[in-house]
This record gives structure tokens, C-alpha cells and sequence, in this order.
């Protein structure tokens, strides 16, 4: 999809009201950490509308297509019903807890969070306003304040749907928590704006998995922000899927802080909408801490898919690394963005940031910047990003082993997609990824 000028001012009121009338709607039985973020969402996007192409951070993303949606809001529709057995496809297997919105409603029916591991509480993000006032007052609205443009504030105007994850210090496990959308044919024409938040206390280790696909070919919007607190000596693994309907609109952010000596791990898996696009975002405050980011993103058709992150190193002795890699084929578009922002007082910093593009065919494009914005003297950082086609030589080769084509650019694609998935530590996600990307361009999976 090409850039284009700005949505019209009508459409972005059709927002606007929406997100001001649940807002005033909701404020007086609303518990109070979810009124105040809705009551800054609403009055935010008033002010601040939809990112237009005019900005460098939308250049090559027009969200027209969304904005000229008369979309409906998920807590204005009938969530609908769905059988239990029709999630097997998506949960990879796993025994793990699960917690599953269906067309951007929580589902307690559908959801199996069971016993949790002693220190890690799971619950929906209404439950915890009740219950837990005083943590969501803390961490709610703080990475991702409403503020941060114009889709996390409209997210938080409609504050509501979502799950707390939190996990108490020295609190180590090896279970994952999966967090599953799904949405089906009833969810056609909706808008979903879950908000999650994970917390991770002193020292504690745990991993989440947030996943988003479609059971039906239908239109809708997902605009979902995540929040991440990585506390001292805590470690967060966030894998992200998202494999929504290809006539599909998705946005999302995670925006995570992190501690001293904190690692966080998060890695996305792109191959679903019709238009989407992923912000990844921390801001590494502790001396010692680091993080990883890693991404790959796979788009045939006219699909646009735009990756966005930004690394802010603000204290001393940190580490990032960034591995992103993209498969374009058809005529479809891909956008890479990664800031890696060191602060004067972050000397030591060891940075590096990569983008590697794979172009199928001869009408898929890729638009790559990597930036590196350096204010501190004693730092080690490279960036750098490949754009290439499929080896002919290599094809060739394969083929006069008496490798068939179609498994022949399998083969290809999957060894150069292999070394970023082979970072997820989950072998069961792996071995599912791993086989989505071997048939992703097959004909034997839409997204």
C-alpha cells in the first residue's frame, strides 16, 4: 500500500465520538485506575487523531484504510459463541495456562488458566482494577501513557479488555502464559483494543505468549498495546504471532521499562492483515540490563506490514540486539524501522541492530532505516540491512539435485528465516513457526 495524505477529518470524528461517549459512559462504574486512563485516551486522540504519512515515523504507512472504517466498537457487539475444540489449531499443543478474548471480549469460558505456579497471578484486567487497584495504579498507563499517539490512545479510551499478568520476585518458572484473540465471523466489522500488562518482580523469570488469529476471512481492526515492567534481575520472554484474516487491520505496541541487570526477550511473528503494523519499545533504565529483539515477518499479495522499534539506552553497561528478517513476495510492502537512542549517561553501551529482506518477487518492496542516535562517548554499536532476491544459483542447484521448485524455495526460505526462529526457546512455538514458514508461500495457508 502506498503512502497517501492524511484521513479525513470526518472519519477521525467517528472515532473521536465513539471513544468520548464510552469513555463518559463507562467513568462512573468504572474502577478508577480504568476511568482515568479512559478519560486521558479520550481526550489524547480529541487532540491528537490518527498519525498521518506527514510524520517520519508514518512515512511509508497510511492508516486511511482504517480510519475510513466505520468500525463498531467490541463492548457494542454480541461476542457470540465458539466450540472449545476450534482453538486447537492455535494453541500449540501447550498444557499451559490460557487466556482467550474472542472477538475482543475476554472469554472465561474458552479460557483454562487452572493452577498456576505459586507467585504468578493471572486475571482479566477488569477483575484486577477490583482487586488490584494499587498495582494498576503503578504500572497502568506508565510505559504506554495515553499520550504516546494517536492508536495508544485510542486504545486507552476503551480501556477495559485485557489480562494482568503478574509474576512476585524471586518467582521462576518455565510455564507460559498464552494470551489468545481469536476472532470469528461474528467478529466482522469490529474494533478490539486490548490492553495488557505484565510485571515481572525482583529477580523473577517467566515467558508469555500473545497470539492473534482469524477464524474467518472477515474485515475488522485490532489495536492492542501491550505494557511490560521488568524489574532488578527479572527476565521477560514475549513472543508475539500474529496471523490474523487477510482483509484484516492490526497495530500493535509493547512498551516495556526495564531495571538493573533485567533482560527482555520479545519476538515477533508477522503474516496475517491486510495492513498491520508492530511497535516494539523499551527503555533500558537499569545499569547492566539488556535486551533482545527479534522479528520475522513474511507477506505475499498486496499485504503492508511495518515493523517498528526503538531501543533507549539511558543508563550505563547495557546491551541490545536486534535481528529482524522479512520474506516479501507478490506486490506486497514491507516497512523496517529500529532507533537505537543512547543517552550521555549510558556510556558502555553494546549495541547491534540488524534487518534482512528477502524479495520473492519482483513487484514486493522493502523500506529499511535503521538509526542509531549515539550521545555518549564509550559505546560499541553497528547497525546495518540487507535487501536481496531468492539464489538462483543455489535454486538451480537444488533443483539439479532432483529437488522439485516448490521445495526447493521452501528449503531456501526456511535457511534464511532459520536463525531468528531458532532463538524462541520454546521448542513447541518453534516447531509451529518453523513449519508456517515452510508452507507460508505454498497455497496450503492463507496467513
Amino acid at each position: 500500500m502506498s503512502a497517501s495524505v492524511s484521513s479525513p477529518v470526518s472519519s477521525t470524528l467517528h472515532f473521536q465520538a465513539q471513544a468520548s461517549a464510552f469513555a463518559s459512559a463507562a467513568s462512573d462504574r468504572a474502577p478508577a485506575p480504568l476511568a482515568t486512563l479512559r478519560a486521558a485516551g479520550a481526550e489524547a486522540f480529541a487532540r491528537m487523531g490518527f498519525p498521518t504519512t506527514r510524520s517520519e515515523d508514518w512515512k511509508y504507512t497510511s492508516v486511511s484504510s482504517i480510519a475510513n472504517t466505520p468500525f463498531v466498537a467490541a463492548q457494542d457487539r454480541a461476542v457470540g459463541a465458539l466450540d472449545a475444540a476450534a482453538l486447537e489449531p492455535y494453541t500449540f499443543g501447550g498444557t499451559w495456562p490460557l487466556v482467550v478474548f474472542l472477538n475482543g471480549r475476554y472469554a472465561p469460558a474458552l479460557s483454562s488458566i487452572g493452577a498456576l505456579p505459586d507467585g504468578v497471578r493471572v486475571m482479566d484486567l477488569a477483575t484486577a482494577a477490583i482487586q488490584e487497584p494499587e498495582l494498576l495504579a503503578r504500572h497502568l498507563g506508565v510505559a504506554a501513557p495515553a499520550d504516546r499517539d494517536g492508536f495508544t490512545a485510542l486504545n486507552a479510551a476503551f480501556a477495559g479488555e485485557g489480562v494482568l499478568i503478574h509474576v512476585a520476585k524471586e518467582m521462576v518458572t518455565d510455564v507460559p502464559v498464552h494470551i489468545l484473540h481469536v476472532t470469528d465471523a461474528n467478529g466482522a466489522g469490529v474494533m478490539s483494543h486490548a490492553r495488557h500488562l505484565l510485571v515481572a518482580e525482583r529477580h523473577a523469570k517467566a515467558s508469555v505468549i500473545e497470539s492473534y488469529v482469524s477464524l474467518a476471512d472477515v474485515s475488522y481492526f485490532t489495536n492492542a498495546v501491550v505494557e511490560v515492567s521488568v524489574d532488578d534481575g527479572a527476565t521477560l520472554q514475549l513472543l508475539r504471532i500474529q496471523r490474523e484474516s487477510p482483509t484484516a487491520f492490526h497495530v500493535g505496541t509493547v512498551e516495556a521499562r526495564q531495571g538493573r541487570d533485567s533482560h527482555f526477550m520479545a519476538f515477533t511473528f508477522q503474516t496475517g492483515a491486510a495492513l498491520s503494523r508492530s511497535n516494539v519499545f523499551t527503555v533500558l533504565a537499569g545499569e547492566g540490563c539488556g535486551t533482545t529483539l527479534n522479528g520475522l515477518y513474511m507477506l505475499g499479495s498486496a499485504q503492508h506490514g511495518d515493523h517498528q522499534t526503538r531501543v533507549e539506552h539511558v543508563a550505563p553497561h547495557c546491551f541490545s540486539r536486534e535481528a529482524y528478517k522479512g520474506l516479501l513476495d507478490d506486490a506486497s510492502h514491507g516497512v523496517f524501522n529500529g532507533k537505537v537512542y543512547v543517552h550521555p549517561e549510558a556510556q558502555k553501551t553494546d549495541g547491534k541492530q540488524t534487518n534482512n529482506t528477502l524479495l520473492l518477487s519482483k513487484d514486493a518492496q522493502i523500506d529499511t532505516k535503521p538509526q542509531l542516535e549515539i550521545f555518549a562517548d564509550d559505546v560499541k554499536c553497528t547497525h546495518g540491512a540487507t535487501v536481496g532476491r531468492i539464489d538462483e544459483t543455489a535454486l538451480f542447484y537444488l533443483k539439479s539435485r532432483g529437488v522439485g521448485q516448490l521445495l526447493a524455495r521452501q528449503l531456501l526460505m526456511y535457511a534464511f528465516a532459520a536463525d531468528v526462529l531458532e532463538t524462541i526457546e520454546n521448542e513447541a512455538v518453534k516447531e509451529a513457526l518453523e513449519q508456517l514458514t515452510m508452507v507460508r508461500f505454498t497455497g496450503e495457508t492463507s496467513h
